[in-house]
């Protein structure tokens, strides 16, 4: 008898689910930073979603039994995130962001931006005056954008991504969040299809792995998109050619806010005389830096 069939036969309720997912979990050596850091939590995440249940399921109701049909969908999803090293997100096809659920696919990263830290604050104390034009560039899934659109009710939000795939789960979250009406969804390359436009904030979260993370990143990592991780041998591509084209899309008060992680050194190393603002976040996190246009200016990247 295999294990799976073992499992179907002795297994009876959320409770037993959710411990035999635990030790499964264990076992294999599993890397967690997809929406948990230890395999207690994934094995929650994992059983609870898969039921389509709420995280805050009443406890005394763990010990309802299984249909044969749940027991093999909850298996199933297991053997995926073991064997194949799935992302839990991908195969929920949800991930939460600052409190709000979103659509993921394999075809854009699972949220986790540090950038979420500053949304919650408002970007303050650096932005001057009320964002009313916001620009999500690599938006993926779009939560950044859509956040903001939530938090900044009268603003004007751009979200753009070079992946038109990304761009049709973008386009499902606006309307799950019901943001239609303030929330634009562009396909462009960086600000190719932008060229009129400017902006009071632009957040970015763009791809700037380099080479040597990207090798030795656990296996999970490498079933994002490439696309929107790496960037080039020092992970710096994209943001040079960023950096050289932002400031005629920002008004003269706009600020941008963005994420580079561990390629942060690397920035400092190519552009020593740019006075980069690297924000302190409370809850961890790194690389995620401000400017503003006059800055920009005075530079040549």
């Amino acid at each position: 008898m295999s294990s799976r069939q073992s499992a179907l036969r002795d297994l009876c309720s959320i409770k037993d689910f959710i411990r035999y997912s635990y030790s499964r979990f264990v076992k294999a050596d599993l890397f967690y930073g997809h929406g948990t850091d230890n395999p207690w939590d994934e094995a929650v995440h994992l059983v609870l979603g898969a039921l389509r249940l709420p995280l805050d399921f009443d406890k005394d109701l763990l010990d309802c039994r299984l249909t044969i049909d749940e027991k093999k969908s909850i298996l199933t999803m297991l053997n995926e995130r073991i064997s194949k090293r799935t992302p839990l997100p991908y195969l929920l096809g949800e991930a939460w962001f600052m409190g709000l659920p979103f659509k993921v696919t394999k075809d854009t990263l699972i949220p986790r931006s540090p950038i979420m830290a500053l949304l919650k604050d408002e970007f303050q104390p650096w932005l001057k005056q009320y964002p009313l034009n916001i620009l999500d560039m690599c938006t993926g899934s779009g939560c950044l954008g859509i956040t903001a659109a939530l938090i900044f009710e009268d603003a004007k939000v751009d979200i753009s991504d070079i992946s038109q795939a990304a761009l049709d789960v973008a386009r499902q979250n606006i309307e799950i969040h019901q943001v239609e009406e303030s929330v634009e969804a562009i396909q462009s390359d960086m600000f190719e299809k932008l060229l009129q436009r400017q902006y009071d904030l632009i957040i970015c979260n763009p791809p700037y792995v380099d080479a040597d993370d990207y090798q030795s990143a656990p296996l999970e990592f490498h079933r994002e998109p490439e696309l929107a991780l790496t960037s080039g041998f020092d992970g710096l591509d994209f943001t040079r050619k960023f950096l050289n084209q932002a400031a005629e899309h920002l008004h003269d008060d706009g600020i941008i806010v963005y994420e580079v992680g561990n390629s942060e050194i690397a920035l400092q190393d190519a552009f020593p005389d740019v006075p980069f603002m690297w924000v302190e976040l409370e809850q961890g996190g790194n690389g995620v830096f401000i400017i503003s246009k006059k800055e920009l200016l005075a530079h040549s990247f």
